[in-house]
């Protein structure tokens, strides 16, 4: 199929690099923020309040952009990737992130055969089929790797935290502080990312929130089951009354209890887990490393009748992988 002569390859080859260079700088600047911007202070919730921001500004700076799943197209896909963004501590909104890695996908998958001069190779189903998943791997899985990554390294972070946090707490109760101003006292003395989580948790407090809400919210964004115990015995006093300082101290030593039994079975499952993240990326890096560097290995045999059988059988094979891996290393203590 010709085109047209205003777009050959030099035209659009500039206008996909532009394109690309432009999500770049932005995608660049954004991992900046949310990498290196905690680093400099204890928690920008203490921050901002040095400055003499009002609690609503602190919640907007806090929270996260969030996403009405009724006005979406892919209400699971949005609502998984949410969740895990919220565990990363990425501030962007799950919508604009997988516009991004659509965005990215199409740019890829239109530029690498003008890059890598196998235009005229892309002609057969199972050409584009493997062009298609180069683009999916490098637009969407990848990302979605790093973010898993990064949210599982953060919520380590608020796992190995959360005891300290319960015992200043219980301090700040037993010294006569209110729960707001012993939160307080908590995101002065918790570094990131516990500080910053418990932060919002204050100002949406100050900003009207019941305490029971405000807590519900900070579960929710986290999902760990130290969270979850925390705000159920928060609940249970406010109905029935008692110490909550008293409460937060057996809960901490619950808590230390079983984060020793954590670890004791994460070192007997390390060597699968470590086998199943393995096996899960290493073929998806493989394969975009061959394709990126040699894409005739696939696009020459493209052409032969077994070949999207093969492919397919492949990809079913990868998943059904994928998935009884994953529930034979997920041991829930």
């Amino acid at each position: 199929m010709m085109m047209p002569s205003f777009l050959n390859g030099e035209t659009l080859f500039y206008g996909v690099v532009f394109l690309a260079v432009v999500l770049l700088i932005e995608g660049g600047f954004l991992w900046y923020q949310d990498t290196y911007g905690g680093r400099r202070r204890v928690s920008r919730r203490m921050e901002m309040l040095e400055k003499g921001a009002s609690s609503e500004e602190i919640i907007t700076a806090l929270r996260r952009q969030t996403t009405d799943l009724s006005r979406t197209l892919l209400p699971s896909a949005i609502k998984y990737l949410d969740s895990r963004m919220n565990q990363a501590g990425i501030r962007m909104s799950a919508q604009r992130m997988l516009s991004l890695m659509a965005t990215a996908t199409l740019l890829i998958g239109f530029l690498f055969p003008l890059i890598g001069g196998v235009t005229g190779q892309v002609q057969t189903v199972g050409a584009i089929l493997v062009l298609v998943m180069f683009a999916i791997g490098a637009g969407i899985v990848l990302p979605i790797l790093y973010i898993n990554y990064k949210a599982a390294a953060r919520l380590k972070k608020i796992e190995a935290q959360f005891p300290v946090a319960l015992d200043v707490l219980v301090r700040g109760l037993r010294a006569g502080y209110p729960v707001t101003g012993a939160l307080e006292l908590v995101v002065k003395e918790m570094p990131d990312p516990l500080a910053s989580e418990l932060g919002l948790v204050v100002a949406e407090m100050n900003y009207g929130y019941p305490l029971r809400q405000a807590l519900e919210n900070f579960a929710a964004r986290v999902q760990t089951q130290d969270a979850n115990m925390f705000v159920v015995s928060v609940a249970i006093q406010t109905e029935t009354g008692g110490s909550l300082a008293d409460i937060l101290d057996g809960l901490s030593k619950v808590i230390r209890d079983r984060a020793a039994m954590v670890l004791k079975v994460r070192a007997l499952a390390s060597e699968g887990k470590m086998t199943g993240a393995v096996l899960t990326a290493m073929p998806v890096i493989t394969f975009l490393g061959v394709f990126s560097s040699n894409p005739e290995f696939y696009l020459s045999v493209s052409d032969d009748p077994w070949f999207m059988p093969g492919v397919l059988g492949m990809l079913f094979l990868y998943t059904l992988g994928v998935v009884i891996m994953r529930r034979l290393i997920a041991i829930k203590v």
